[in-house]
């Protein structure tokens, strides 16, 4: 099974949430009877009558602009701030369909949306999402820090058992015909000054951290690529190409 992994570099969140409409309904769609076995992954022929029967769909890479997400399921005040002060800081604000609470995208964040099939890597929901946190898990690794789950509460931390614990990844997936979008954010030089206006995923009593924050170096964020990309390769047995 495979993957195409468009990297597209920095993009404002609005073209990119559009992107992944795009390739999340095209997955959907060939779900349905007739449809046959096309991929919408930007892989069909002029003619569009390449089959694609071994594509389980499209890993996007990407750095956004400030923005901050509110999930559906978020609570509005977990913004500590108005929505006009966040734009006069430069920031813009979204409330979209991905699971989870309140969240920030911007510089030195590697967020990553796997649009998959997960039918067709024959895995379920719960078993998906640890393997983004997984991946992220023996990513971070790579730079010497250790990290792990807390039961209830998704994504990737430093310090899970201690009086304050770390998020250093935030995972937020909607899926519908087990066809995924959303995905997972990693700071990796991020500004954590940024998660200041927000409770982080609805959360008062936990901090946020990054690879530079807990290291005291900035990592290469195309080496970061490589390491998810290997490691999300591995943990859901799909081979991701580029």
């Amino acid at each position: 099974m495979k993957a195409l992994c468009r990297d597209l570099g920095t993009l404002e969140y609005e073209t990119c949430w559009k992107i992944q409409r795009e390739l999340f309904d095209a997955l959907v769609a060939r779900k349905r009877p007739g449809a046959g076995n096309k991929v919408g992954s930007g892989n069909e022929t002029a003619t569009g009558t390449e089959e694609w029967a071994d594509e389980a769909g499209t890993v996007l890479l990407v750095e956004h602009p400030p923005v901050y997400t509110l999930g559906k399921s978020g609570h509005a005040e977990n913004l500590l701030v108005s929505r006009e002060a966040l734009e006069a800081a430069g920031a813009r604000f979204f409330h979209i369909d991905r699971g989870g609470d309140i969240t920030f995208h911007g510089p030195g964040q590697l967020v990553c949306y796997p649009i998959l099939d997960l039918e067709r890597i024959g895995i379920g929901l719960r078993d998906y999402i640890d393997a983004l946190e997984e991946a992220v898990i023996r990513t971070v690794a790579e730079y010497g820090i250790a990290a792990g789950r807390i039961p209830g509460a998704s994504g990737v931390w430093i310090e899970p058992e201690g009086r304050r614990p770390r998020k250093i990844c935030a995972i937020g997936v909607r899926s519908s015909r087990y066809v995924t979008m959303h995905g997972f954010a990693l700071n990796v030089s991020t500004d954590l000054g940024w998660f200041s206006r927000i409770n982080p995923c609805g959360f008062t009593d936990r901090g946020v951290a990054s690879i530079a924050s807990e290291t005291g170096t900035t990592p290469d964020m195309e080496e970061v690529k490589t390491l998810v990309v290997k490691f999300l390769s591995e943990k859901l047995n799909v081979e991701i190409y580029k």
